[in-house]
């Protein structure tokens, strides 16, 4: 008795994509294919003929319903490929914790899986489904937190081009001073230059005139003595002393001084040196500049960053810098403070301010690492003074709160910072007199800050006054 054959997949294999029919087609002469692999045959040789003997065949084929039931009854006879064992053939129903795969019951009782600690598959696919769906949770997170960037960043585009923009134009208009400050010394040293030619000039125009009168006059002396030298002696005689005396010139002879010509060295000697010089009074120099990019968005800082208040809509200046939207970045306070924009780490530094009549104020040193999200009126990580309806008080990282004498209360407050010998100095200009001391050893460097709840009188930075000092070279 024959025995029974066995199909294998090549016998349901279409002769075109060489996988497993799917919706096969019977062709003229006799063979078959998938339906889609047919036509894009067709499509891709433009005539109807066999993939395997080139013969030609009908427009439409009929479905090959045989060989379709086969083909499914061959796949759901094997099962899917990935969910039988690769060795043995078998239904892979096991999870080996300790290789991380798959197995079937003959693979958990091979010597290579011993000792091993296998789970069922749905439970191995629910436990690892839960890891990814946290990976995944983890990754939308992350997702979130780069578009959250995105948009920030975005935002400080925008915030640079309007930051941009605004500095062009202070650019512009402190240039435009200078050129104007330039240009009108120029304008009064032509000027001037201009006025001691016309005075020279006309000067020396009156001598050249009174020269002419002499020559006039002498020319006609000259003329008379030549006629009284022809005459007659007696008459010559007689005239002598008379002609003498005309020929006896009295007046100075032309004075020819320096002070005819201009003094070339004093308008071209140190030119630039003198107008350089000059602008002394048009240049201040400030010791601490205020930074924007700490200050709170409540506060509003002058153009020139040397004073700063707290903000009222129904107070404006035009000194005040325009208001720009705000980005919340690290550096940036969410308390009322702005720092200055230098921080120090070695030396002596010195700043006045100007508290004026400003009702609630806090002026001191913060180092660079102080906490700047916290609602603290008072930053944690800051030695200074503060003022407060009539009361002024010291804060320190070691003094929570200590009160301070007030006899009078100060108008202008003078910070002294000693780096190297770890003081800070609260001072009276007025009085000379000693507000507070602190002293400390900074390991880091420390910036100036300032803080203000007045939106009428801001705290002011004082300017100091440049000076020219020259010196012998060596």
């Amino acid at each position: 008795m024959a025995s029974k054959r066995s199909f294998s997949e090549e016998d349901f294999a279409c002769p075109v994509c060489c996988d497993v029919f799917k919706e096969p087609v019977l062709l003229s002469c006799g063979h078959s294919a998938c339906s889609t692999c047919v036509h894009r045959y067709w499509d891709t040789k433009g005539c109807r003929e066999c993939p395997l003997c080139r013969k030609r065949s009908a427009t439409n084929p009929p479905i090959n319903l045989a060989l379709k039931n086969l083909s499914q009854t061959f796949l759901e006879f094997r099962g899917d490929p990935e969910t039988l064992c690769d060795i043995h053939g078998e239904k892979l129903k096991l999870f080996c914790v300790n290789d991380g795969q798959a197995a079937c019951l003959m693979c958990r009782d091979s010597s290579k899986h011993l000792q091993h600690h296998f789970i069922p598959v749905d439970e191995a696919a629910s436990e690892l489904k839960d890891i990814l769906k946290s990976a995944v949770n983890t990754l939308k997170m992350k997702i979130r937190s780069f578009h959250d960037a995105q948009v920030h960043f975005h935002r400080n585009v925008h915030h640079i081009q309007q930051q941009a923009s605004y500095m062009k134009k202070q650019i512009n208009e402190e240039f435009r001073k200078l050129r104007t400050f330039l240009q009108d010394e120029k304008a009064a040293l032509v000027i001037k230059l201009e006025m001691e030619v016309q005075q020279k000039t006309e000067s020396l125009e009156k001598k050249i005139e009174k020269i002419k009168q002499e020559i006039l006059a002498l020319s006609g002396t000259i003329g008379d003595i030549k006629v009284e030298l022809q005459s007659e002696d007696i008459k010559f005689l007689k005239n002598f002393e008379t002609n003498l005396e005309k020929v006896q010139y009295k007046d100075s002879e032309p004075n020819i001084s320096s002070e005819e010509v201009i003094n070339v060295a004093k308008y071209l000697g140190n030119l630039q040196f003198q107008v350089w010089n000059k602008m002394q009074s048009f240049i201040k120099y400030s010791p601490v500049v205020l930074d924007p990019n700490t200050a709170h968005s409540q506060l509003i800082l002058s153009l020139d960053l040397t004073s700063v208040r707290d903000s009222d809509d129904d107070h404006e200046d035009q000194s005040d810098m325009p208001r720009l939207p705000v980005l919340d970045t690290p550096e940036r306070f969410r308390s009322l403070c702005v720092l200055g924009s230098e921080g120090f780490s070695s030396g002596l530094h010195c700043w006045d301010v100007e508290v004026g009549s400003s009702t609630f104020w806090m002026l001191g040193v913060t180092t660079e690492s102080v906490q700047r999200k916290e609602f603290n009126v008072f930053p944690s990580g800051a030695w200074g003074i503060g003022y407060d309806d009539q009361k002024l008080c010291a804060r320190s990282p070691s003094e929570a709160y200590t009160p301070l004498p007030l006899t009078t209360k100060p108008q202008m407050v003078r910070i002294r910072l000693d780096m190297d010998s770890g003081e800070v100095w609260f001072l009276d200009p007025a009085s000379n007199a000693v507000i507070h001391m602190f002293s400390h050893h900074f390991t880091e460097k420390v910036f100036p800050f300032f803080h203000s709840m007045c939106s009428l009188f801001p705290l002011k930075i004082m300017p100091l006054q440049p000076f020219v000092v020259l010196r012998k070279l060596p």
